[in-house]
């Protein structure tokens, strides 16, 4: 064990260090939080919309969903608001938060990266009739600014909404967005812009710092962008393609979630924030696999994904990382260690809204090789069990966003809707709890024997 503990130090430990400090990755989990507001926000017009909507609807309560209809617009509304644009939002915030690291202009940075995410859309709207438009249809459409000829007609100036301004453009921002804003960021720590006099008010001054490097960045996709339009694609179409459904795909194979499971453990032994490190690709993959189920949720549609990012909160890391609620509970009921039950104690509170650093730092767990073997075995299992569970469609897949705060049982129903998730969640909190039992009672013995 200790072997094998000290490998892990001298070659593992270094490098998530390294990679929890790229601020890159830093600025992508921030712009993720920062969006957190919004996404709940979202989220609960999902939640309510199910309840007064989808539920009543496959019963056959027509008359209650008609009455609902003032309740159920008003969530379509805040969903437009939120999930329906999450792409473009995220595009400011990611821009805002890049900067914010390099300690430049970051307001100027954020409307840089988002206005990188709009050049990438395509704009052009085109579709073919299987009869002739009669003459006040046609006069209709040109007079919207579209050009018919025949059965043709083309306009430009058209957003897909629905298609790309919500989770479908992540990737985009992610990879587009930060070669502007990197451009943007390098220009202004190289202080070429314009500078303004002394007597200038600071928010003037600030405006027109930032216009060669906004300038150059948005210049520099611009190339990139027509580059891709000579193509007849579009860089989102493109990211989307190749980058962005692959690595979604892969984020659902068993493969994928059981290693992501395993970092964070190991990380979090050597007190390693493993779920901020690896938030990047947390958030980044299964988020937005997330959000599409989100928004497909919304639209009455087949949710796409099967596993996603609140999944690892509701079945795997239960109190927090190692699901180490079931481990208070355990010392609880089983520890004769005075010490260890008055941190599990303190700990309870907290372990039930998912705070666990009281019990990592205070029992510790970090870099305890007694509770080292459960505090990875225990989310092994528990993530084995919940991936069969949804592969096998025993339980549905996530539909809403919940906050990661909120205690169990209550968070599994209101993210599913589905009283079954709550079972699976039970069911691993009893094996959990199982598991770590066997290593409270070793560690009764340990603190017998040196007393001894």
């Amino acid at each position: 064990m200790n072997a094998l503990i000290n490998w892990l130090n001298r070659h593992v430990v270094p490098v998530a260090a390294k990679i929890g400090s790229i601020r890159w990755l830093i600025a992508l989990r921030d712009a993720f939080i920062a969006v957190m507001p919004l996404t709940l926000a979202g989220s609960l017009a999902t939640v309510i919309n199910a309840l007064v909507r989808d539920l009543p609807t496959s019963f056959g309560w027509t008359g209650f969903v008609n009455s609902m209809q003032w309740l159920i617009s008003i969530d379509s509304l805040v969903w437009t608001g939120t999930m329906a644009i999450l792409g473009l939002l995220f595009a400011f915030t990611f821009g805002y938060q890049m900067c914010v690291q390099y300690k430049v202009e970051p307001i100027a940075g954020g409307l840089v990266s988002l206005g990188t995410f709009i050049m990438g859309l395509p704009q052009n709207f085109s579709l073919i009739l299987s009869n002739t438009l009669t003459h006040g249809d046609t006069k209709t459409l040109t007079g919207a600014g579209a050009a018919v000829d025949g059965k043709n007609i083309t306009a430009w100036g058209y957003f897909n909404f629905n298609k790309y301004f919500g989770s479908a453009g992540f990737f985009t921002v992610m990879i587009m967005g930060a070669i502007s804003v990197t451009i943007y960021i390098w220009l202004m720590k190289k202080n070429i812009t314009i500078k303004m006099p002394d007597s200038v008010p600071p928010a003037v001054a600030k405006a027109f710092t930032g216009i060669i490097p906004a300038t150059a960045g948005l210049y520099v996709v611009g190339v990139i962008d027509y580059l891709f339009s000579l193509s007849h694609t579009t860089v989102i179409d493109f990211i989307s393609q190749t980058i962005q459904d692959p690595l979604l795909n892969i984020g659902q194979g068993y493969g994928s979630v059981l290693l992501v499971t395993i970092l964070v453990q190991v990380l979090w032994f050597f007190g390693i924030h493993g779920t901020n490190v690896l938030m990047p690709i947390t958030e980044s993959i299964w988020m937005t696999a997330q959000f599409a189920n989100i928004n497909a949720a919304n639209k009455g549609q087949a949710l796409p994904y099967m596993w996603t990012r609140s999944d690892f909160d509701f079945y795997v890391w239960i109190g927090g990382a190692g699901s180490t609620l079931l481990l208070i509970l355990a010392i609880l009921a089983f520890s004769t260690r005075e010490d260890q039950r008055a941190v599990a104690k303190l700990s309870l509170v907290p372990g039930i809204f998912n705070i666990n650093e009281p019990v990592m730092f205070g029992m510790p767990i970090v870099l305890d090789p007694i509770y080292f073997i459960p505090f990875v075995i225990a989310p092994i299992v528990m993530v084995s069990t919940s991936y069969a569970a949804l592969s096998m469609g025993w339980v549905l897949p996530v539909k809403a966003n919940m906050p990661w705060a909120m205690p169990p049982f209550l968070n599994t129903f209101l993210g599913t809707l589905d009283w079954r998730a709550v079972v699976l969640q039970l069911v691993n909190m009893v094996i959990g709890f199982l598991i770590y039992v066997p290593f409270v009672k070793a560690a009764n013995n340990v603190n017998t024997q040196a007393e001894a």
